[in-house]
């Protein structure tokens, strides 16, 4: 669909007061081009509504624990509902796909890549009243940047050189080298208090955040809720509701029930499958669907002896019967991932890639290659070592449960044994880099969002999220290209050449890509319409109200 029919659905979808006031306003600023601009930098003008109400508690239920509220911490999707109510950054992509100056009122940029000057808004405050100004922009940076902290987003800031803050609202940010993904990955980062952090420390701050965010914290249980309240003096005006509540509820079905009797407004992980579709079809709930970018898949040590050999991890992709499992367990409402890349990436997506088809005899064969014999029990042998391994699931995970289970059957066809534990989610992404699990089944993002392909933090040799332990020079060398280069044509290049490696050497066996379900009470107003992204709809929580 073109831009133009994109930005036409959009606005068939508005009331005609708010659809009479945005065309004015197009017409004012002349072109279809300046409308999709102005639609997409000023999302109130498709949400908002002069009949907005103010009051009252949203409650959300997420579906693990959240285990930290420090911006560092914020990969997993159920942190970042929660971290991105309390913070902001200089620049965040919005749930439209598009980058929105935030705490940047302007930026520059020059033409070879190795300068960006951020200009702040002003009168910016945090939730202990203090003003944002280039100092925390510039600690905040210089945090990330200091190798003794190990932050998880220091990939982010390893090509800045230096941060210097001019006057009290500029920064001006100098790079060793170019790094193309700096606006999306860097200057998306959520800030600090320098005053705040500072003082007590990055262990200190996981339980007591204070961003320049519209809600600031009231209470955190990180195996039950987090609770944040309106901030008065958020600079893009107070929040229409009073508290955004998030629970923790594993079990999808409970998630479902809390939604059908009104207990709860939104689920912000996906249910099953067959209650996405019913909320889908029922007039009572607003539901979007859109096309996820993480892909679910089995991360598996590839140092352990067992695994180490690339054949016999293409054999366990030619085992399971990856369509079996979306037409079973996900009811058809996911594709088959070929790819770190979803199609729905359509610039960088390589659609020539190698597939791996469900073929148990070609999964055999793979195996008897790589010099595993059938031994007791219908386990293969190799050496005296049992092609055996234990795949650590999510404690209460009842939706994905389900795929480890057939996949556990499909892989003893051919010999190979995968037991099934569960674990806690944190212990699961804190063991798994260290190689202290043998595997594991979630939903991850081998990219770095929809707009960029950069996968250096899971699969360049010691990346932080690397859960495969996987290296391979070669991915290394790509991986640093990738962001250094700037010139699209190239890096698309770079990046198909990763793909190629990613699925001949499988590092993890990825499965699907989910379709993305967001349902929401009706009772929840302010909400977009037809975002593009799933998650990034939580972020404008202070623009929805209650009726």
């Amino acid at each position: 669909m073109s831009r133009e029919e994109q930005l036409e659905r959009v606005l068939a979808a508005l009331s005609p007061t708010t659809r009479r006031e945005f065309l004015k306003q197009v017409a004012a600023v002349g072109g279809v081009a300046a409308a999709q601009a102005m639609l997409i930098k000023n999302p109130l003008i498709v949400t908002a509504a002069p009949s907005a109400k103010r009051g009252g508690m949203v409650r959300v239920m997420g579906h693990q624990e959240v285990a930290s509220l420090s911006p560092d911490d914020s990969s997993p999707s159920v942190h970042w509902v929660m971290v991105a109510q309390m913070h902001n950054g200089l620049v965040e992509l919005n749930e439209y796909n598009v980058l929105e100056r935030v705490l940047a009122e302007s930026f520059t940029v020059t033409k070879d890549g190795l300068q960006y000057t951020f200009k702040l808004r002003r009168g910016v405050k945090f939730h202990d009243g203090s003003e944002l100004t280039a100092d925390d922009v510039k600690y905040t940076y210089e945090w990330f940047m200091n190798p003794a902290n190990a932050a998880n987003f220091a990939t982010r800031f390893a090509s800045v050189d230096k941060v210097e803050t001019p006057e009290k609202y500029t920064v001006v940010v100098k790079m060793k080298e170019a790094f193309a993904p700096f606006l999306l990955q860097t200057a998306s980062t959520y800030i600090y208090s320098a005053r705040h952090h500072g003082r007590i420390g990055e262990r200190a701050y996981k339980s007591q955040p204070m961003g320049t965010g519209p809600f600031k914290l009231r209470d955190w249980r990180a195996a039950e809720y987090t609770i944040v309240d309106a901030f008065d003096g958020h600079f893009r005006g107070r929040p229409n509701i009073d508290s955004f509540r998030q629970d923790v509820v594993p079990e999808p079905s409970v998630r479902a029930i809390a939604l059908r009797t009104g207990t709860a407004d939104s689920a912000t992980w996906p249910l099953l499958v067959e209650d996405n579709l019913a909320f889908e079809a029922n007039p009572n709930y607003t539901v979007f669907r859109t096309s996820s970018t993480g892909v679910n898949h089995f991360p598996i040590n590839n140092k352990l002896p067992q695994l180490s050999d690339k054949r016999v991890r293409q054999a366990m992709m030619h085992a399971i019967d990856r369509q079996r499992l979306i037409d079973e367990v996900w009811r058809g409402t996911a594709i088959i991932a070929d790819s770190i890349y979803p199609p729905s990436m359509r610039l960088w997506y390589d659609r020539a890639l190698k597939k791996y088809p469900y073929d148990q005899a070609r999964a055999r064969t793979l195996l008897e290659e790589a010099g595993w014999r059938m031994g007791p029990g219908n386990v293969r042998v190799k050496d005296g070592q049992r092609l055996s391994f234990t795949c650590a699931v999510i404690t209460g995970d009842r939706a994905r449960r389900p795929l480890a289970e057939i996949a556990q059957q499909d892989l003893a066809a051919v010999g190979i044994e995968m037991r099934i534990i569960e674990r806690p989610v944190a212990t699961i992404l804190a063991q798994l880099p260290k190689g202290e699990l043998d595997g594991s089944l979630f939903n991850w993002t081998y990219n770095s969002g929809p707009a960029e392909p950069d996968p250096q933090t899971t699969l360049q040799s010691g990346g932080v999220r690397n859960f495969g332990n996987y290296s391979n020079p070669r991915m290394d060398d790509l991986l640093r290209q990738g962001l250094r280069e700037v010139d699209v044509k190239k890096r698309q290049k770079i990046y198909q050449e990763v793909q190629r490696i990613f699925v001949e050497d499988v590092p993890v066996l990825y499965i699907m890509f989910w379709d993305w379900f967001n349902v929401f009470s009706r009772r929840i107003k302010g909400l977009p319409v037809k975002p593009e992204l799933g998650f990034e709809i939580y972020r404008n929580a202070y623009k929805w109200w209650i009726e």
